[in-house]
Protein backbone atom coordinates (compact mmCIF):
# COMPACT_ATOMS: atom_id res chain seq x y z
CA UNK A 1 0.00 0.00 0.00
CA UNK A 2 1.13 3.55 -0.69
CA UNK A 3 -0.36 6.67 0.89
CA UNK A 4 0.29 10.16 -0.47
CA UNK A 5 -0.13 12.88 2.15
CA UNK A 6 0.16 16.63 1.82
CA UNK A 7 1.95 17.22 5.12
CA UNK A 8 1.06 20.60 6.58
CA UNK A 9 3.61 23.01 8.00
CA UNK A 10 4.41 22.31 11.65
CA UNK A 11 3.67 18.58 11.62
CA UNK A 12 6.26 15.97 12.63
CA UNK A 13 6.95 13.05 10.27
CA UNK A 14 6.13 10.52 12.97
CA UNK A 15 2.98 9.22 14.63
CA UNK A 16 3.86 10.02 18.25
CA UNK A 17 5.63 12.80 20.08
CA UNK A 18 6.85 12.67 23.66
CA UNK A 19 7.70 16.36 23.98
CA UNK A 20 5.79 18.60 26.39
CA UNK A 21 3.60 20.06 25.13
CA UNK A 22 3.20 17.48 22.35
CA UNK A 23 3.56 18.67 18.78
CA UNK A 24 1.28 17.80 15.87
CA UNK A 25 2.04 14.42 14.27
CA UNK A 26 0.97 12.28 11.32
CA UNK A 27 -1.60 10.56 13.57
CA UNK A 28 -3.80 13.65 13.15
CA UNK A 29 -4.01 13.09 9.36
CA UNK A 30 -3.35 9.42 8.54
CA UNK A 31 -5.93 6.86 9.62
CA UNK A 32 -4.45 3.95 7.65
CA UNK A 33 -2.95 1.30 9.95
CA UNK A 34 0.59 -0.07 9.64
CA UNK A 35 2.03 2.51 7.24
CA UNK A 36 5.23 4.41 7.91
CA UNK A 37 6.92 7.37 6.22
CA UNK A 38 9.18 6.53 3.29
CA UNK A 39 11.55 9.43 3.84
CA UNK A 40 11.04 12.56 5.88
CA UNK A 41 10.01 16.17 5.64
CA UNK A 42 11.17 18.59 8.30
CA UNK A 43 8.71 20.00 10.82
CA UNK A 44 8.92 23.36 9.03
CA UNK A 45 8.54 21.94 5.51
CA UNK A 46 5.31 21.10 3.71
CA UNK A 47 4.06 18.97 0.89
CA UNK A 48 4.25 15.44 -0.40
CA UNK A 49 5.05 12.71 2.08
CA UNK A 50 4.84 9.06 1.05
CA UNK A 51 3.84 6.41 3.59
CA UNK A 52 3.86 2.68 2.94
CA UNK A 53 3.58 -0.74 4.54
CA UNK A 54 5.97 -2.17 1.93
CA UNK A 55 9.59 -2.19 3.12
CA UNK A 56 10.98 -2.89 -0.36
CA UNK A 57 9.07 0.06 -1.82
CA UNK A 58 10.23 2.32 1.02
CA UNK A 59 13.81 1.25 0.29
CA UNK A 60 13.46 2.00 -3.45
CA UNK A 61 12.02 5.43 -2.66
CA UNK A 62 14.56 6.45 -0.03
CA UNK A 63 17.87 4.68 -0.62
CA UNK A 64 20.38 7.18 -2.07
CA UNK A 65 21.65 4.57 -4.54
CA UNK A 66 18.31 4.74 -6.37
CA UNK A 67 18.60 8.53 -6.78
CA UNK A 68 14.84 9.14 -6.85
CA UNK A 69 14.21 12.72 -7.95
CA UNK A 70 12.51 14.93 -5.36
CA UNK A 71 11.08 18.23 -6.58
CA UNK A 72 10.46 21.22 -4.33
CA UNK A 73 9.01 24.69 -4.64
CA UNK A 74 11.32 26.93 -2.65
CA UNK A 75 10.60 30.49 -1.60
CA UNK A 76 13.93 32.17 -0.99
CA UNK A 77 14.98 35.47 0.48
CA UNK A 78 16.77 37.60 -2.09
CA UNK A 79 16.91 37.69 -5.86
CA UNK A 80 18.47 34.64 -7.55
CA UNK A 81 21.41 35.55 -9.75
CA UNK A 82 22.57 33.53 -12.72
CA UNK A 83 25.66 32.60 -10.69
CA UNK A 84 23.56 31.30 -7.78
CA UNK A 85 21.34 29.24 -10.09
CA UNK A 86 24.39 27.91 -11.92
CA UNK A 87 26.01 26.90 -8.61
CA UNK A 88 22.88 24.99 -7.54
CA UNK A 89 22.81 23.33 -10.97
CA UNK A 90 26.43 22.19 -10.64
CA UNK A 91 26.08 21.14 -7.00
CA UNK A 92 27.32 23.05 -3.96
CA UNK A 93 29.77 22.13 -1.24
CA UNK A 94 28.14 21.69 2.17
CA UNK A 95 29.77 20.87 5.51
CA UNK A 96 29.12 17.15 4.86
CA UNK A 97 30.53 17.26 1.32
CA UNK A 98 29.49 18.27 -2.19
CA UNK A 99 25.93 17.74 -3.35
CA UNK A 100 24.96 16.17 -6.62
CA UNK A 101 23.93 18.66 -9.32
CA UNK A 102 20.34 19.88 -8.99
CA UNK A 103 17.84 20.86 -11.62
CA UNK A 104 16.85 24.43 -10.83
CA UNK A 105 14.53 26.97 -12.39
CA UNK A 106 13.64 30.46 -11.22
CA UNK A 107 9.87 30.94 -11.33
CA UNK A 108 8.26 34.23 -12.38
CA UNK A 109 5.94 34.18 -9.36
CA UNK A 110 4.45 31.99 -6.64
CA UNK A 111 2.40 29.25 -8.32
CA UNK A 112 -1.27 30.30 -8.33
CA UNK A 113 -2.42 26.87 -7.09
CA UNK A 114 -0.26 27.01 -3.95
CA UNK A 115 -2.17 27.29 -0.68
CA UNK A 116 -1.35 29.99 1.88
CA UNK A 117 0.91 28.85 4.69
CA UNK A 118 -0.36 28.95 8.26
CA UNK A 119 1.35 30.82 9.84
CA UNK A 120 2.31 33.01 6.90
CA UNK A 121 5.94 33.50 5.91
CA UNK A 122 7.21 36.80 7.32
CA UNK A 123 7.03 39.62 4.81
CA UNK A 124 9.70 42.34 4.64
CA UNK A 125 9.18 45.32 2.34
CA UNK A 126 12.92 45.96 2.03
CA UNK A 127 13.98 42.40 1.19
CA UNK A 128 12.79 40.78 -2.03
CA UNK A 129 11.91 37.12 -2.25
CA UNK A 130 11.64 34.71 -5.15
CA UNK A 131 10.45 31.20 -6.00
CA UNK A 132 12.55 28.35 -7.37
CA UNK A 133 11.68 24.87 -8.59
CA UNK A 134 14.50 22.61 -7.42
CA UNK A 135 14.95 18.89 -8.04
CA UNK A 136 17.54 16.90 -6.13
CA UNK A 137 18.48 13.21 -6.31
CA UNK A 138 19.73 12.67 -2.80
CA UNK A 139 18.15 13.45 0.54
CA UNK A 140 20.50 14.73 3.20
CA UNK A 141 19.25 16.38 6.35
CA UNK A 142 17.79 19.80 5.47
CA UNK A 143 19.64 19.63 2.17
CA UNK A 144 17.59 22.08 0.11
CA UNK A 145 17.71 24.69 2.88
CA UNK A 146 21.46 24.28 3.22
CA UNK A 147 21.98 24.43 -0.56
CA UNK A 148 20.04 27.66 -1.03
CA UNK A 149 21.77 29.21 2.00
CA UNK A 150 25.17 28.23 0.53
CA UNK A 151 24.44 30.39 -2.53
CA UNK A 152 23.15 33.33 -0.48
CA UNK A 153 19.42 32.62 -0.79
CA UNK A 154 18.02 31.53 2.59
CA UNK A 155 14.87 29.40 2.33
CA UNK A 156 11.68 30.98 3.64
CA UNK A 157 9.24 28.25 2.59
CA UNK A 158 9.79 24.72 1.31
CA UNK A 159 7.08 22.64 -0.35
CA UNK A 160 7.82 19.18 -1.78
CA UNK A 161 5.62 18.58 -4.83
CA UNK A 162 7.00 15.33 -6.27
CA UNK A 163 8.94 12.20 -5.29
CA UNK A 164 9.83 10.03 -8.29
CA UNK A 165 6.61 9.26 -10.17
CA UNK A 166 4.35 10.48 -7.33
CA UNK A 167 3.05 14.06 -7.17
CA UNK A 168 0.76 16.15 -4.97
CA UNK A 169 -1.73 16.54 -7.84
CA UNK A 170 -4.25 18.74 -6.05
CA UNK A 171 -4.05 17.32 -2.52
CA UNK A 172 -4.84 20.08 -0.01
CA UNK A 173 -2.78 20.35 3.19
CA UNK A 174 -3.72 17.48 5.49
CA UNK A 175 -5.40 15.46 2.73
CA UNK A 176 -4.24 11.99 1.76
CA UNK A 177 -4.76 9.65 -1.18
CA UNK A 178 -4.38 5.88 -0.89
CA UNK A 179 -2.88 4.04 -3.86
CA UNK A 180 -2.96 0.26 -4.15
Amino acid sequence: MLVLLNKPYGVLCQFTDRSVPPRRTLAEFVDVPDVYPAGRLDHDSEGLLLLTDDGALAHRLTDPRHKQPKTYLVQVEGTPTAAALDALGRGVVLADGPTLPAEVEALAAEPDWLWPRDPPVRFRKTVPDAWLRLTIREGRNRQVRRMTAAVGLPTLRLVRVRVGAYALDGLAPGEMRVLR
